[in-house]
This record gives structure tokens, C-alpha cells and sequence, in this order.
């Protein structure tokens, strides 16, 4: 079965692809503003991490062993997504029976040439075994606590980010949840379930919702992700990014996508293009998409879904940013020199306004403060990324000092009243009023310069600390 209808169910994708590519291609706004560096990156990965981003690409297990296609997957690229060896028809076939042998080679892979990897994905309508739709409602909701909680469990330390629920609304006009064999039996509730029982069983991976034909800001099924990520910020569910899967035609972006990733980002979560991929792979169109991103400091990464055009799902499209053969396409220039040209550094938490209809969260940054000396140095900067009655959401950006370092640790005083209920992307300690959190396994070692970011839900009301960082 091809990956095409595996992923997307075949006619609705095709009438996604279809309808996008008749939209207006996004302006590329400004680019003359952006200043050179010094010395150019000369790979994606290393371009994208100038800004304190990543781009990664989608990987099936089958082609690590093909040297042309390794050979491109371990220069170019610094983040990973499984194509298929993460669902649930692969890691559960049967009940209670996992098998993760598959995803392994690609965790192992990455983790043997430094690459991050994108957890995809744990609950899906699509890629069911049979058995999981024939469940009651009670063994249903039993059968998802115990298959998020097993794999993350299985992968804890070792992911960057999960897409925890993949494309839950219906397609068309309506806004609304499409019909799934979860949300049959489990209703509406079903989403905000999965993301409280990823939290549990792993405190410091990144949790997404990611879906398709969530571009442009005003179709319904965009308002109606937009209207349930406010939600769960202002009810402090734990979601801490949206997935855009950016499977344009060859018009490439709508003209509102920067619109719509700066009004997800303004909501406190983090923006990624999860699977991008153009028709006929233009280098406007790229490079529109890729600026979209870099100008949106929440915007933290990019991912395309596949390497060479042969590997793609639309392979007849020719989307991607390398021919059949393996040899590069102007558009992969386009996007080297646009990651290159980036100026500013992804948040990863500080949003800058909102447009067209969104809601824009003030926020509060703090001072930098430095702890050590010579080559431990390292300096941790506060910003209040969303906050509400009673409760907030801090980020901390750890950049390392003149020369490289292994691992951090940063330290602060909570106020009178605030206690933190959850952290990610770091392991959190706490003493009466004092907290630290130290790193975990993919974000401890630092080259000088560069910066890594962790984030935290607390009780209370903000304030701004005073940070050391050692």
C-alpha cells in the first residue's frame, strides 16, 4: 500500500493538495532586510541551527542501509521523523503485544550521527489495527492510556516532540472533529485525554497536535484548531506546539500562512512545518514557506516528508528539494541561502503580536543572568510566554558562553504563592521555594553560542526571577 494512502486516506489529501494549489502564493516580505552571515552554513541542518531551529526530514527504516540516501539524511538534515514504524498498526498489531523493533533502527540512527527525533504518532483514525476499532468505549479509552503511555515510555529521553493526536478534524467547512473510531466512542474529550496521559508518562518531551489543510487563517478547519488550542492553553491542558503539515500544490503557500503561524504562536504554543513538501518543488514557493517560518520567532523548525523526489508519497509532483538521483534542486538553494540569511533567533516562547483575527498574549520578559566562569559559562533568560487566572507558563532560553559545554543546570527562587506542576525538555528538582532543572539527554551538550530553550507550567502569578546558570 503506498505511503500516500496509508498517511492521508487518499481522495480527501488529493482535494486538500488540489485546493491549495489554486491559492495565492505567499509575498516574500522584506528579504533585502536580512543581513548575511559571515560565513555561510553549508548544509539545511547547520542553516536552520543558526537561528536556533532545525530542519529534519521523514524517514522509513528500509532506506538507512541504501548509502545514496544516508549519505544526504546525515548531512543535511538534524531532525527525524519515522514515516510508518511509530503507528499504531506497526508498534501494536495486536493488543498488549508491542513491537518497536522497526522505530529502534531510526532512533538508533539518529542518536549514532546526532540528530533529534519527531515521535509520529500515537493517536491517529487512520493505521488502526482491526481490533482497536472493535473495542467498547471503556476498553477503548483503556486500550489509548496504555498504548501513549507504553511507547513514550519505551522512547522517554529519547524524543524531541510527539505528535500526541493527528489530523482530528473533519476536512470541508464545518470546523468540527471528524468522525474516528476515538471520537465515535470517546467523544470530543478524547483529544484532551491523550494529551494529559502523554504528559504523565513523559514530562519533558514537547506534545503536538498536527494536521493538514490547516494553512490558511480563515478556513473553518484552521479556526477550528485555533479555537481548540486557546482552549486547552487557557485550561492548562498540556499542549506545547502545533504541526502544520504544508503539503502544498504548486502555488505554494496561502498568502495568510505567516498569519496563521503567528496567531497559533501568540496562543503560547510553538509553530513547526511538519511535513512540507511543494509541487514541482518551485524555488518562490519555498522560499515564501521557509521565510514564513523564520519570521515567526515561535516557529522552531521545519520538516520535509522525504528526501529525493523518489522517495516522496507525491513522487509524480516532484516536490522535493532532491532529484530521483540525489543531486540537489534550485530550490534547495533557495532554502539554504533563506536559512542562511535569517536574522534573530526562534523563541521557541515569546510571541510578537497577532493579526487578522487572533489573540495576542502579552508577555513578560526577564533579565539575563550569568553563573560560572571560563569554559562552564552559560547565561538563562526568563519570558512569561502565556499566562491566565491563577496560573502561567514560563520559558527559559539556556545559551552556552565562549566555549562549548555538556550540560546545565539553572536555578531560581519561586515568589510567594507559585509552585511548578510541570516541566518539559528538562527534569526539575524543587526544595521548599527553590527550583532547578537540569537538562535532559538531547539538549545538554551546547557548542559556544548556541542555546537550547525549556518551559514550565507554574501556579501563581508571574513574575520575573533572578536566573543562575551553571
Amino acid at each position: 500500500m503506498s505511503w500516500f494512502k496509508r498517511e492521508h486516506g487518499g481522495r480527501s489529501a488529493v482535494a486538500a493538495i488540489t485546493g491549495l494549489a489554486a491559492s495565492a502564493a505567499l509575498a516574500v516580505v522584506g528579504m533585502g532586510t536580512f543581513a548575511t552571515h559571515a560565513a555561510a552554513a553549508g548544509s539545511l541542518g547547520s542553516a536552520a541551527a543558526q537561528s536556533g531551529r532545525y530542519f529534519g526530514t521523514a524517514v522509513p527504516a528500509g532506506k538507512l542501509g541504501t548509502s545514496a540516501y544516508s549519505t544526504i539524511l546525515d548531512r543535511e538534515f538534524t531532525m527525524i521523523t519515522p514515516e510508518n514504524e511509530m503507528k499504531w498498526d506497526t508498534t501494536e498489531p495486536s493488543r498488549g503485544n508491542f513491537n518497536f523493533g522497526p522505530a529502534d533502527q531510526i532512533v538508533s540512527h539518529a542518536q549514532a550521527h546526532g540528530q533529534r527525533m519527531r515521535g509520529h504518532t500515537l493517536v491517529w483514525h487512520n493505521q488502526l489495527p482491526s481490533w482497536v476499532s472493535n473495542l467498547s468505549a471503556s476498553d477503548l479509552q483503556s486500550a489509548m492510556d496504555n498504548h501513549i503511555t507504553q511507547e513514550m515510555t519505551h522512547y522517554k529521553g529519547k524524543i524531541y516532540a510527539w505528535d500526541v493526536v493527528n489530523e482530528a478534524f473533519a476536512d470541508g467547512g464545518s470546523g468540527q472533529h471528524r468522525s474516528s473510531p476515538f471520537q465515535d466512542k470517546l467523544g470530543n474529550g478524547f483529544i484532551e485525554h491523550a494529551f494529559r496521559t502523554a504528559r504523565s508518562a513523559d514530562a519533558n518531551a514537547k506534545l503536538c497536535y498536527n494536521d493538514y489543510n490547516i494553512e490558511n487563517w480563515s478556513d473553518a478547519k484552521t479556526q477550528g484548531v485555533y479555537t481548540m488550542v486557546k482552549d486547552f492553553k487557557s485550561r492548562g491542558v498540556p499542549i506545547d506546539c502545533v504541526g502544520f503539515q504544508s503539503h502544498f500544490g504548486n502555488s505554494g503557500p496561502p498568502s495568510s500562512f505567516q498569519t496563521t503561524l503567528s496567531n497559533f504562536a501568540a496562543l503560547g504554543v510553538d509553530v513547526q512545518l511538519t511535513e512540507l513538501d511543494i509541487a514541482q518543488a518551485g524555488t518562490t514557493q519555498y522560499t515564501n514557506t521557509v521565510q514564513a517560518c523564520l519570521n515567526v520567532a515561535r516557529c522552531t523548525g521545519i520538516t520535509v516528508w522525504g528526501i529525493r523526489d523518489s522517495d516522496s508519497w507525491r513522487s509524480g509532483d516532484n516536490p522535493l528539494l532532491f532529484d530521483s538521483n540525489g543531486n540537489a534542486k534550485p530550490a534547495y538553494t533557495s532554502v539554504l541561502n533563506a536559512l542562511n540569511s535569517a536574522t534573530g533567533t526562534a523563541t521557541g516562547g515569546t510571541s510578537s503580536g497577532t493579526t487578522n483575527g487572533g489573540t495576542t498574549s502579552g508577555t513578560t520578559t526577564g533579565g539575563t543572568t550569568t553563573g560560572g566562569t571560563g569554559g562552564g559559562a552559560c547565561t538563562a533568560t526568563y519570558s512569561t510566554t502565556n499566562s491566565w487566572s491563577g496560573g502561567y507558563q514560563g520559558e527559559v532560553k539556556v545559551t552556552a558562553g565562549s566555549a562549548a559545554i555538556s550540560g546545565w543546570t539553572v536555578r531560581w527562587t519561586l515568589s510567594s504563592g507559585q509552585s511548578i506542576t510541570q516541566v518539559w525538555s528538562g527534569t526539575l528538582s524543587t526544595s521548599g521555594s527553590a527550583a532547578s532543572v537540569t537538562n535532559v539527554s538531547y539538549n545538554g551538550s551546547l557548542q559556544p553560542s548556541a542555546s537550547t530553550t525549556f518551559g514550565f507550567l507554574a501556579n501563581g502569578t508571574p513574575s520575573t526571577p533572578s536566573l543562575t546558570c551553571s
